[in-house]
């Protein structure tokens, strides 16, 4: 059961439900989760305020969140992963413009799925296509979503995009991909654009070796042990002219494997710094200020596991609200880790859409109905009673 914490606190019996969910993967968007809980609550307390609060961790789903929250989308279409054109979505506000690398160079931009052969050869250019045309739209700032790559480039893609040249001992520029950059020789910076780049990731893997961005992420990829070592011999290769040439030596810094090395491209020639993606998330649509006064906060993410607890978005939002000492509940598509342990992060309680339906499949394909569901029997138990027994 959910007491009011910090006592009877002025103005508790009058505040609003927060609904903040990351997106269910595969099904729903984190708007689209978020609509159906509201539908849910409505249905058994058509009078409680509840307000829609979409997040993100800088991954799939990231323009998204923040176009939610005000921010405006606009579409283009850049170079895919392996070459093919794809509309891709990016949101600005004033001249802060959020890409999202997945957006671009997403494993989900792959035709057919990933490959030994797109392993090798996906590359981040169409992100950097992406901050090109928001620079040139008059961006002054860029917030770039890591997450859900299809590419091991190091962002030399990235790189290429804005204006620089790496090129092979003959001093032609390299194919794309990660493989090539085995054969790199010279970086030219002369007429690289250069922006504000605040990178939101919440991987903290190094460039290079066992814990790096190939043997970490590469199988996902498509990689097999071949290609695995050639991505390797190119991001090292990439590193060593860099640090040779250019005086830049990151590879060891935390983030640097993010995204297949693009966290390394952009904090090295960018400047970039990297946060929690969370975090940055939920300043950019002024969470804190939307907490006072709320009542409860209800978060969560298709499956909540042992990655959620390392940072993910309802962690995020579960540290925010136990800030604003207002209750947490967690929803998901599965519960796989102990409700115990949820409660050591400061959720109260969680929900599970397999405690109403135990096909996985029919979660996935029906979530939505189900998440109102869900919403329906939150509403009408103990879970939310004594929030609202005395103004409904």
């Amino acid at each position: 059961m959910i007491g009011v914490r910090g006592g009877a606190r002025k103005g508790w019996q009058e505040g609003h439900v927060i609904i903040a969910p990351d997106k269910f993967k595969g099904s729903l968007t984190a708007p689209q989760v978020a609509a159906h809980l509201a539908a849910g609550l409505r249905r058994v307390r058509p009078e409680l305020p509840v307000l829609t609060v979409p997040v993100a961790d800088g991954g799939d789903g990231t323009v998204d969140a923040l176009v939610a929250s005000g921010y405006s989308r606009l579409q283009t279409t850049v170079t895919g992963p392996v070459g093919n054109p794809v509309v891709a979505s990016y949101a600005v506000r004033d001249e802060t413009a959020v890409v999202e690398l997945a957006e671009a160079s997403g494993l989900r931009r792959l035709p057919g799925g990933p490959t030994p052969a797109s392993a090798l050869a996906a590359t981040s250019a169409g992100t950097g296509e992406l901050i090109r045309t928001a620079v040139q739209g008059g961006a002054r700032r860029i917030l770039l979503g890591l997450g859900g790559s299809a590419c091991t480039d190091g962002g030399a893609g990235l790189l290429t995009a804005l204006g620089a040249r790496l090129l092979d001992a003959g001093g032609q520029p390299l194919p794309p991909g990660g493989a090539a950059l085995a054969r790199l020789e010279t970086i030219d910076l002369s007429e690289l654009i250069r922006v504000p780049v605040t990178i939101a990731s919440d991987v903290d893997n190094p460039l290079l070796g066992p814990n790096g961005a190939t043997q970490t992420y590469g199988p996902q990829k498509g990689a097999g042990a071949g290609e695995l070592a050639e991505l390797e011999r190119g991001l090292a290769r990439f590193a060593e002219v860099a640090r040779r040439d250019l005086g830049v030596d990151l590879a060891d810094r935390p983030g640097a494997g993010a995204a297949g090395g693009v966290g390394f491209g952009a904090m090295a020639f960018l400047g970039a710094t990297m946060r929690p993606g969370v975090e940055i998330i939920l300043e950019h649509v002024d969470f804190d200020a939307l907490l006072s006064g709320a009542r409860l906060v209800i978060t969560g993410e298709g499956s909540l596991d042992e990655q959620t607890l390392h940072g993910k978005a309802p962690i995020g939002v579960a540290r925010a609200a136990a800030r604003a000492e207002v209750p947490v509940l967690a929803v998901s598509g599965r519960l796989l880790v102990a409700r115990s342990m949820l409660r050591r992060f400061g959720f109260e309680d969680a929900f599970a859409l397999t405690d109403i339906e135990s096909d996985p499949e029919v979660c996935m394909s029906e979530a939505g109905r189900l998440l109102e569901e869900l919403a329906l029997r939150i509403a009408e138990s103990e879970a939310i009673e004594p929030l609202t027994r005395n103004t409904l």
